[in-house]
């Protein structure tokens, strides 16, 4: 599969960057949590994998941390100590999680890194307050940090952007394949922004924030983080069809399986050559996703969808090169968003 470019611009390695920037994260994320209802508390605890149903230890991952880091590193690429951006750390985290036990929900999904999702296994009501929860824990968090209200400000203006992002994803499900109203390229990436760069935009500029930043870095980041995020949501749907099930923990061509309305399936569809009316018929019964993948590779879907993660990677390199930032904190950026990126593509 064609290669994204890479920013890798330091020997870090990136699961040691996650490892350390969890490990300063989680005294305070769980002294957080624990201040949660004891119910709720343990439904928080089990979406982090921190324990089973009913309150047992668990031993499992809940998560790279990929939100958390991106506050910590944001902290000392502004010059800070690591430790400053802890709460924004937290913050994130927190809002993260919420996010998924509510995406669960809607999207009907069973499962998540190996085991129930919270809303199987406590019910949905508990697991929508559940949600509620960790959404006020983290602005709580927030408010009580220096610089409180500004960053309640800019997590606020995130959260709004991740709701339109989350409601227009919703509603392409109910758009047509082809026709006027069919969902275009640049409205899936408007949603990508949204959905997925608002949050981690917002990781990286709060803890830029927290650790005292000039307001052209907290702006640098947070645009780093949305371009980023637009490269990220594009490369998942590569690998939601060509990707190797033994690397993504996915079936080969699920998402044509599921008839996502991904960004590689939109671009083969704007396409004018005749295999996109074929293409669209494939997807309108779903019963041919072999078919339907060798007919988004042949009209130039997936070199499209590779092209534009491309455009969004420059991005992101020229948002971190236009600010002063500390030489270390960004050769760890980017070598963590080498990493996010160049998943097996």
């Amino acid at each position: 599969m064609t290669a994204l470019p890479s920013m890798l611009r330091a020997s870090a390695d990136a699961p040691q960057v996650l490892v350390r920037c969890r490990e300063l994260t989680r005294p305070a994320l769980a002294e957080a949590v624990g201040r949660l209802h004891p119910w709720v508390g343990e439904m928080a605890a089990y979406s982090f994998g921190w324990c089973e149903v009913g309150g047992a230890p668990a031993v499992g991952s809940g998560g790279k941390g990929v939100r958390q880091a991106l506050a910590l590193l944001g902290a000392t690429a502004a010059g800070a100590p690591g430790a400053a951006g802890v709460p924004a750390a937290v913050a994130v985290e927190l809002v993260h999680a919420f996010s998924l036990l509510h995406d669960d929900i809607m999207d009907g999904d069973p499962d998540r890194r190996g085991r129930p999702t919270v809303w199987k296994a406590y019910g949905t009501g508990p697991a929508v307050l559940a949600g509620d929860a960790l959404f006020a824990l983290a602005v709580e968090t927030l408010a009580a940090a220096p610089a409180g209200s500004q960053a309640v400000r800019v997590l606020s203006v995130a959260l709004s952007d991740l709701v339109r992002g989350q409601a227009d994803d919703l509603l392409f499900a109910t758009r047509p394949w082809t026709g006027p109203e069919r969902v275009r390229p640049r409205e899936y990436r408007a949603m990508a922004e949204h959905k997925t760069g608002a949050l981690l935009g917002c990781s990286a500029a709060l803890g830029a924030l927290l650790g005292g930043a000039e307001p052209a870095v907290v702006a640098a980041l947070d645009l780093a983080g949305r371009h980023l995020g637009v490269a990220f949501q594009i490369v998942d749907d590569v690998l939601g069809i060509w990707g190797d099930p033994s690397v993504t923990g996915k079936p080969v061509h699920g998402d044509l399986r599921e008839r996502k309305k991904t960004y590689p399936v939109l671009a083969a569809l704007d396409s004018p050559a005749s295999e996109a009316r074929r293409l669209a018929a494939l997807l309108d019964c779903g019963d041919a996703p072999e078919e339907a993948a060798a007919l988004i590779e042949a009209v130039g879907g997936r070199s499209a969808a590779l092209a534009e993660a491309r455009r969004h990677v420059d991005a992101v390199e020229a948002a971190l090169a236009g600010v002063p930032l500390e030489g270390r904190a960004v050769e760890e950026l980017r070598t963590l968003l080498d990493y996010l990126l160049r998943r097996d593509v």
